[in-house]
């Protein structure tokens, strides 16, 4: 477990570790968000006015091992989705704004369905205010349009579980790059971070080379299931090292290193790449 804080309109609110994803103490969110002096009290009357909510409650709510000045506590978290269905349920101004950020997302979604490329517009105008360079953005939107294909295919052939996805995109990754996606994200000094927003234009290359190669070896071998197309997988992301491993021979540079992108603020204004 790895307990953190984090500020949530101006307040602290305290955050942990569990499953790979952040959980946040709901006494904190509540408190935040209503200037309550019972905490407690409210979720109770929270709960009684929402009657799908408590329903929900023991989906929601999790206790989990928090850090406090009196020492270790188990105390209630939720994690996003959790903390937002909350949120809808406290009839506070200070509320509001989340709320109808909310609606905004859900209008947007629907619009995304209706027409895709507007998920794909968005997507660009985030990594834009983000402040990618348009060069990168470019491949980063054709490697997810790729991916994309791949999982489709993936799920075509007997690939159900996220598990078996994350350990197909595993030998993916090793055959092409020679290190584990873990130990890429360490030699870049990323933490929770999208190890493919930071890499550099190479290793996105290389990364569309190696899926594109599996899915074209799993349509013609006809790969059916974990086992072969972990065969696939081995094979596609080879294609891709080998002609990695080719380059680097000819430059004399790794395409692996800890180039990244942990540099941009977000304010739009772009500044180049970085080696940590």
């Amino acid at each position: 477990m790895e307990s953190k804080m984090a500020v949530f309109k101006g307040n602290k609110v305290r955050r942990t570790i569990h499953n790979n994803e952040w959980w946040f103490v709901i006494a904190d969110i509540i408190e935040t968000l209503t200037d309550s002096k019972n905490v407690r009290q409210y979720i109770k009357d929270m709960r009684r006015r929402d009657a799908e909510l408590s329903k929900g409650w023991g989906q929601i709510a999790t206790p989990l091992s928090i850090e406090t000045p009196g020492g270790t506590q188990k105390l209630n978290c939720a994690n996003t989705e959790g903390i937002f269905r909350i949120i809808q349920s406290i009839p506070s101004p200070k509320a509001e704004p989340f709320k109808r950020w909310l609606a905004k997302v859900g209008y947007e979604r629907v619009q995304e369905i209706e027409d895709p490329e507007l998920g794909t517009k968005r997507t660009k105008a985030l990594y834009k205010a983000k402040g990618y360079p348009d060069t990168w953005i470019e491949k980063r939107m054709r490697g997810i349009a790729i991916r994309e294909e791949l999982t489709d295919e993936w799920n075509k052939r007997d690939i159900k579980e996220q598990k078996e996805y994350a350990i197909l995109t595993s030998e993916i990754h090793e055959a092409a790059f020679g290190v584990k996606p873990g130990d890429h994200k360490d030699i870049k000094g990323l933490e929770r971070e999208n190890l493919r927003d930071h890499m550099t234009d190479l290793e996105l290359i290389f990364s569309m080379l190696g899926e594109a190669s599996t899915t074209d070896i799993a349509r013609t071998r006809d790969s059916q299931g974990l086992e072969e197309n972990k065969v696939a997988a081995k094979k596609g992301g080879k294609i891709a090292g080998d002609a990695r491993e080719a380059l680097e021979k000819e430059t004399g540079k790794n395409i692996v290193n800890g180039n990244n992108y942990l540099h941009l603020d977000g304010s739009g204004a772009q500044k180049s790449i970085t080696s940590i």
